[in-house]
């Protein structure tokens, strides 16, 4: 059996050779000068220690401490194990962190590099139970205070581009990349970004961005123009979408035209973020063949289920199995909004504004409306269990693109109100129970072929 025939099954490839050398003897980050005090910067010593692996194939380890750095870069063949007692503490310097081409919030642009690049490489490891930590509120706080000046002049799309923040984790075109183990703290941005990726494998780690404030756009895990990628045993709290497919921005998604595929999340806790598992806003590229399964998604979340996109995206969603989540006091079940947040979604420069950057014109290019919208279709979600909901069902596309061929079995609802489904075609509901307080099923408005409600 290939490699890729193991990921759609759900089965993570990992070489014995590739764990005996991380267990084994390992390039010491401290022989090349790093010290764990927390002030000093080691950016130039763990980097030393990290070329010195990369010549020889091995590992990078560290005595217990916290290590104070700017961005680092793996190299192929490289494991950074980070064991227990020791945390990589990131540079609060946006200097630290230098700028490179790469794509942000689906545009290619040059932004600042993350604290921990996989960057072109191939056969990368990040393992241990360390502690990896952003020490992110400078960036929150610089992108609130750009914020409060772009919103009045209707900038809000542009913020999350003009407001430079470091990621915490970045995979960029490469392969057979594994991330197990360390606990993700205080991402300044994402935290963890695969793009332009295949073969990836992220397991038991846990995502905590909400530790002394609340980070802004602190994702979790985003999955973005990639493939054959293993997602399970994350748990994580953030301030935005917690395990996310992404494919690309409005024109210059569509140029890249990438989707993501072959993807598998299973057995992940959500505590705190946007939603449980989402599919967007960026879907230009288009998702198929997803497969979520055993998630459990905690209040304050808002959301379970979210697919979200604008008039502008484009991209087809097709393919998309999600079974057996449990939502525990999450206001809404599961959503569909194609006209997602247009303050942010639909970029226009304010009249007499000439020198702007050069992607703000890229993401004011005009799509044409036949390729903007997103299309969804054979979408299949089974063995839902939610208590304590306050909507059941908050469902709309277009009129003449309705959302076709979703099936659902076995849905268990607590719900205060059914909710609407509009723009849906060829519906089947099985085996579905969905308690409200009024006793109504889910309104269903301009939709054909819905049945079993």
């Amino acid at each position: 059996m290939d490699r890729r025939a193991l990921f759609q099954l759900g089965l993570a490839v990992v070489s014995a050779p590739s764990l005996a050398l991380a267990a084994g003897k390992a390039i010491q980050a401290n022989a090349h000068g790093a010290r764990g005090d927390g002030k000093t910067l080691n950016t130039k010593s763990i980097q030393a220690a990290i070329d010195a692996a990369a010549n020889a194939g091995g590992v990078v380890a560290f005595q217990p401490g916290v290590y104070l750095t700017g961005a680092l870069f793996l190299k192929s063949g490289v494991t950074l194990r980070l064991d227990k007692g020791v945390t990589l503490l990131g540079s609060q310097n946006l200097a630290d962190y230098p700028e490179l081409p790469t794509r942000v919030a689906g545009i290619e642009l040059t932004w600042p590099a993350a604290l921990i690049n996989v960057y072109k490489q191939k056969n990368v490891r990040i393992v241990g139970d360390g502690t990896i930590d952003g020490d992110g509120k400078v960036f929150w706080d610089s992108y609130w205070a750009l914020r409060r000046k772009y919103d009045p002049k209707g900038l809000r799309w542009a913020a999350d581009y003009d407001c430079k923040r470091p990621r915490l984790i970045q995979v960029f075109e490469s392969e057979q990349v594994e991330l197990a183990g360390p606990r993700l703290r205080r991402a300044g941005f994402w935290t963890v970004h695969v793009c332009y990726s295949h073969d990836v494998r992220i397991t038991d780690i846990e995502i905590r961005n909400n530790e002394g404030g609340r980070g802004p756009s602190t994702d979790g895990v985003d999955i973005d123009s990639s493939h054959d990628v293993l997602v399970e045993r994350i748990d994580v709290a953030c301030n935005d979408d917690a395990l996310c497919l992404k494919a690309g921005r409005d024109a210059d998604g569509l140029r890249v035209a990438r989707p993501t595929y072959n993807v598998v999340i299973r057995d992940c806790v959500v505590r705190d973020a946007s939603a449980g598992i989402t599919f967007g806003s960026e879907t230009s590229g288009g998702f198929h063949d997803i497969k979520v399964s055993g998630l459990k998604v905690h209040h304050p979340t808002p959301v379970g289920i979210l697919f979200k996109s604008a008039h502008t995206r484009g991209g087809t969603v097709s393919n998309i199995d999600i079974a057996d989540m449990h939502l525990q006091d999450v206001f809404t079940v599961f959503r569909v909004n194609l006209n997602w947040n247009p303050t942010y979604s639909y970029a226009e420069i304010p009249a007499g504004m000439t020198d702007v950057p050069p992607y703000w014109r890229v993401m004011t290019q005009v799509v044409p409306p036949d390729q903007g919208r997103c299309r969804l279709r054979d979408v299949r979600i089974k063995d839902i269990k939610a208590i304590g909901a306050k909507t059941a069902f908050e469902v709309a596309a277009f009129s003449d693109l309705p959302l076709e061929r979703f099936s659902f079995d076995n849905l268990d609802l607590d719900s205060q109100t059914g909710g609407r489904i509009a723009n849906a075609r060829d519906w089947r509901f099985t085996r579905t129970k969905i308690d409200t307080l009024d006793g109504k099923p889910p309104e269903v408005l301009d939709s054909s072929g819905v049945t079993g409600l």
